[in-house]
C-alpha cells in the first residue's frame, strides 16, 4: 500500500487527504484500475474524527477500494476534547470552504488517477454527521456553476457514481425545529458553536439554514445514495434521513434507507476498531457497512 499525505492548498496546512493507495501487484491482474471512495468524517464542523478516518478506510481498503481521508475545513485545527478551553478558531471554515476542499479532492484524485490506477468511473464518496452533509452537498451540487467557476473545470469532475451517508445533517430547518423542543442545553450549545462554523453566526436566518440543506436540492442529476441512521439518535435526529428518502423517491433516485433501532450518534463501524466508548459497539447496526458494500457495487 502506498501511503500519501497530499496537501489541496498552498496556504492551509490543515486541509489535506491522507491516501491510502493500493499497490498494482503483478500477481494480481496486471495494470487492473481500481474503484476509489473519500471518506469524509464526521465533528459537527469542529473538527474530523479519527473513529470515522482510517479505521474505516482500512474497511474499505480491505475491500479492494483505493481510499481517501479528507481532512476538510474545520473550525478547530484540532479535536475539541474541553469545550471549556477552545483553541483559535479557523475563520476559513465556513461554506462553502469545505465544498471546494472536497471539489480540489476530487480533482486531485481525478488528476492522478493512471498513475495511482484508479478507475474513474467507480469513485465514490462516504460521509458521517456532518462529512455525511459534505458528501451530501456535492452529491447536489456537484453541477452548479459554483464549482466549475472556482476551478476552471467540467463539472464531470466533481461527479461520483454514488454516495454513502451514515447519520446524515441533511436538513436545517428540521434541526432548528427539533432544537427548539428540546431543554438540552448542551445540545443547543452545541449547534450554537457548529453554526458558527458553517454560517459564521450563531443564528442563521430561516433561509440560510434552508441554503445550505442537501435535501432541497435532489434532482434527477443526485448520483444513487445509500444511507443508514439510528430511530433514536440523539444528535442529528432521524428524520435527516427520512426528508432525504422521500425526496430521492420523488425523483426516481436509486437509494437504500436502513433505520435501525437503537444507537447513539457517531457509531461508525460499530465495533471494537472505532469504539470511544462501550456504547458505540453495536453488532446489529454494524451490518451497514456490508450492505453499503453491495449498495455501490451495483452503481
Amino acid at each position: 500500500m502506498l501511503i500519501k499525505n497530499i496537501k489541496l492548498w498552498d496556504d492551509n496546512d490543515y486541509v489535506k487527504v491522507e491516501g491510502y493507495i493500493l499497490e498494482n501487484s503483478m500477481e494480481f491482474q496486471a495494470n487492473k484500475k481500481k474503484p476509489a471512495i473519500i471518506i469524509c468524517p464526521g465533528g459537527a464542523y469542529l473538527g474530523t474524527s479519527d473513529r470515522e478516518a482510517e479505521p474505516v478506510a482500512m474497511r474499505f481498503a480491505a475491500e479492494g477500494y483505493h481510499t481517501f481521508v479528507l481532512r476538510y475545513n474545520t473550525y478547530f485545527t484540532e479535536w475539541i476534547s474541553d469545550f471549556n478551553n477552545l483553541p483559535k478558531p479557523n475563520e476559513k471554515s465556513t461554506y462553502p470552504a469545505p465544498l471546494f476542499d472536497l471539489a480540489k479532492a476530487m480533482i486531485t484524485i481525478k488528476e492522478n488517477a493512471e498513475s495511482w490506477f484508479v478507475d474513474t468511473e467507480k469513485i465514490y464518496l462516504c460521509g458521517f454527521s456532518a462529512g455525511a452533509h459534505l458528501a451530501a452537498s456535492m452529491g447536489v451540487h456537484w453541477k452548479d456553476d459554483l464549482l466549475r467557476d472556482k476551478f476552471q473545470v467540467e463539472s464531470e469532475m466533481f461527479k461520483c457514481n454514488s454516495i454513502i451517508l451514515g447519520y446524515p445533517l441533511l436538513d436545517y430547518e428540521v434541526m432548528k425545529e427539533k432544537l427548539e423542543e428540546s431543554s438540552d442545553k448542551m445540545l443547543r450549545g452545541l449547534f450554537e458553536i457548529s453554526n458558527k462554523a458553517v454560517f459564521g453566526k450563531v443564528e442563521p436566518t430561516d433561509e440560510e439554514l434552508k441554503k445550505l440543506s442537501p435535501v432541497n436540492y435532489v434532482s434527477k442529476n443526485t448520483p444513487p445514495i445509500f444511507i443508514w441512521h439510528t430511530a433514536n439518535d440523539g444528535l442529528v435526529y432521524v428524520e435527516n434521513s427520512l426528508r432525504l428518502a422521500t425526496k430521492l423517491t420523488k425523483n426516481k433516485i436509486p437509494y437504500e434507507l436502513h433505520i435501525f433501532e437503537d444507537g447513539p450518534h457517531g457509531l461508525s463501524l460499530c465495533d471494537e476498531t472505532t469504539a470511544g466508548e462501550k456504547t458505540h459497539i453495536n453488532p446489529h447496526c454494524s451490518a451497514w457497512f456490508h450492505m453499503a458494500v453491495e449498495f455501490i457495487k451495483k452503481h
